[in-house]
């Protein structure tokens, strides 16, 4: 389901990217072929600095289907950018992409905090979160991080997972009976 990232799979990704329901919501907004390759060779160096944990999704043939990313990291958090192609909506490969990545984060690595920020008129995003029963609004409750990622007006809501909550949900249960 989900795999270090290599530049391997580019083309495949990049033309999922591209699609016009994708791409105003990926981190990286590459322009060309050249400058994805560019970006993910940053991604795969960032990993090897400890700056970032970066992973493609796979669906069950093992064909790459999208990423998510752990940028950002300092003081035990990080932010978390995931992007799946248009193609793969709908059918359960968010939710399961996040439980891998939450359960590596929280059980192999130091990570206590995962933030997401998710555009306000992004319905499909919210709708996914909405689904993962230990992700939590937190505008108010990190209300400093909030303004920080809304520095000029509020585009974004704020959502974060702690390990606590994430380590005891009934998800965690399964996710760990899997890994």
């Amino acid at each position: 389901m989900l795999k270090k990232r290599d530049l391997h799979e580019c083309h495949s990704l990049y033309d999922l990217m591209v699609d016009p329901a994708v791409f105003p919501y990926v981190r990286h907004k590459c322009r060309s072929y050249e400058e994805y390759l560019f970006a993910t060779k940053q991604v795969i160096d960032e990993e090897e600095q400890n700056t970032c944990i970066s992973r493609t999704i796979l669906n069950e043939l093992g064909h790459p289907i999208g990423t998510i990313d752990l940028y950002h990291m300092e003081h035990k958090t990080g932010f978390l950018a995931t992007w799946i192609g248009a193609l793969y909506f709908g059918k359960g490969y968010n939710q399961r992409a996040k439980e891998a990545f939450f359960a590596e984060l929280f059980l192999q690595r130091e990570i206590e905090t995962v933030f997401l920020k998710i555009r306000k008129q992004n319905i499909r995003s919210k709708k996914a979160v909405g689904k993962l029963p230990y992700v939590k609004l937190a505008n108010d409750i990190y209300h400093e991080v909030y303004k920080l990622i809304n520095n000029t007006e509020q585009i974004y809501d704020l959502y974060y997972v702690n390990r606590s909550d994430f380590m005891a949900s009934e998800e965690m249960k399964h996710v760990v009976a899997t890994y």
